[in-house]
């Protein structure tokens, strides 16, 4: 018996050594990649443990709060999928409450998105179409108002510490209870003869455009635009046209969007509009008849959320798990909903001196994280049942996603599954690493980036993989 015991603490003490050198030549390589004189000037808070045990491989600044950008996007996902379950549906009910053509929206952040619409091989009109053909099974040939219900979350839809100058942008766009392709429409400028023309998809008369792009002979095109503060969706479109060149434009109320664009679309489809748009919370009235639901599930919002990194989806979420742990489900709103992610936080073990939860997107500079405190969601998710629909939310290294342009090489493509996170001067990375040796979770957060920082976040998840 004597002899397998010694023969188990021999093996016991040559993997002990062969760790122990693995793990300082992991700390010697990504060191000399934190002092690299490009980097001199750049916050890293770094994190590496081994999703086997949980142990720390390597930390760097790891319990320094630094801006996480779109890495915010992680943990709040994190929080939702934990706190709604994978089987979670967001839902969009279409009804009549006599002549009144109600949609009573519940945070589906992907009604109408066009991205998910093309992936399951619908049209970009899916939506209005099927509500069309709902209302002609009813025999319904005329409709008096339409009412829009929102009222599942709150109708503060920007965000106070989003930059004024953004807000047109698709990265801000607002966050409604009833939102619609991405709250925001395409603008394309194309030049006809002497002039340049400027249209919307989808087309619709909901936007006041003013026109002030010019013509250009030589040089590329490049348009843009800038809204009227004080008059919604009052836009200018401007900038120089050589051929064609358009733009996502983020719109104002978006919910109200919605139902002006489905009136359009019901009057072309013979279907009588003659009454109001109004924006009102209804969905309590018991004499609604719903006569459509549109269903989203859990798994394309996350992916969206992640692998896409969309700002609404991530909102959605947030304030999602703010409506249904209100009463009535109503008025989901960031305080409340960022109070139960950082609740979420807490039972992981992460202090509240180590976080500032500001918003969901990331695109606030007032959000804070640590490094430690990113790996132990990761390290959570990883443990969980749900371990597979969140990770597969990541985009995927060289594959798809925010890092099909990185790690494409063979020795890494595939291998390095993450949330990437960029808003000025700031840069973040993290996700899992697969490799000969297993699975290891990472956390690479920088302020005061600069142009080469992304060179060096992707260099130390290849010095993970490339550890032996």
């Amino acid at each position: 018996m004597k002899r397998p015991v010694r023969f188990i603490l021999v093996a016991l003490l040559v993997l002990t050594t062969v760790t122990c050198a693995s793990s300082a030549s992991l700390t010697s390589r990504i060191n000399s990649i934190v002092s690299r004189k490009s980097q001199k000037k750049v916050n890293f808070g770094i994190k590496i443990i081994d999703a086997r045990t949980g142990k720390s491989v390597y930390s760097h600044n790891a319990d320094k709060p630094l801006i996480p950008a779109s890495n915010m996007k992680l943990v709040v996902s994190a929080a939702a999928l934990k706190e709604l379950g994978a089987d979670y549906q967001f839902t969009t009910q279409i009804g009549l409450l006599g002549e009144t053509l109600v949609i009573i929206g519940h945070g589906d952040p992907l009604l109408g998105d066009i991205q998910t619409l093309t992936k399951n091989n619908l049209s970009k009109d899916h939506v209005i179409k099927e509500i069309i053909q709902a209302l002609k099974q009813k025999g319904v040939t005329r409709i008096k108002d339409i009412i829009v219900d929102s009222g599942f979350f709150e109708d503060n839809r920007i965000h106070p510490s989003w930059p004024r100058d953004q807000l047109n942008k698709e990265h801000a766009c607002e966050v409604s209870g009833l939102n619609y392709n991405g709250n925001c429409i395409r603008i394309t400028t194309t030049r006809r003869g002497g002039s340049v023309a400027v249209t919307t998809d989808p087309k619709t008369k909901y936007l006041n455009i003013t026109n002030k792009v010019k013509i250009i002979n030589k040089g590329s095109s490049a348009v843009g635009s800038y809204r009227d503060l004080k008059t919604p969706n009052k836009i200018t479109v401007h900038g120089r046209c050589r051929k064609s060149a358009g733009f996502r434009l983020a719109i104002e109320r978006p919910a109200a969007m919605f139902g002006f664009l489905l009136a359009e679309h019901l009057a072309d489809a013979g279907i009588d509009v003659r009454g109001e748009l109004l924006e009102k919370h209804v969905k309590t009235d018991k004499r609604i008849k719903i006569i459509k639901t549109f269903k989203t599930p859990m798994h394309e919002v996350l992916h969206r959320c992640n692998k896409d990194s969309m700002a609404l989806a991530a909102e959605s979420l947030l304030k999602t798990i703010s409506a249904q742990n209100s009463k009535d489900n109503i008025n989901g709103n960031w305080p409340h909903g960022l109070s139960i992610v950082a609740k979420y936080l807490n039972s992981l073990g992460v202090n509240s001196l180590d976080f500032t939860l500001d918003d969901a997107r990331g695109l606030s500079r007032k959000n804070k994280l640590t490094a430690g405190a990113i790996t132990k969601v990761l390290l959570d998710r990883y443990n969980s049942k749900d371990s597979d629909i969140f990770f597969d939310s990541l985009a995927i290294g060289g594959v798809d996603g925010t890092l099909r342009k990185h790690f494409g090489e063979k020795k890494y493509k595939g291998k390095v599954i993450g949330k990437t996170g960029f808003i000025n001067g700031v840069k973040s990375l993290s996700g899992q690493a697969k490799t000969t040796n297993g699975v290891y979770l990472f956390s690479i957060l920088t302020e005061h980036a600069n142009a080469s920082t992304t060179a060096a976040k992707n260099d130390i998840a290849k010095a993970i993989i490339d550890n032996k």
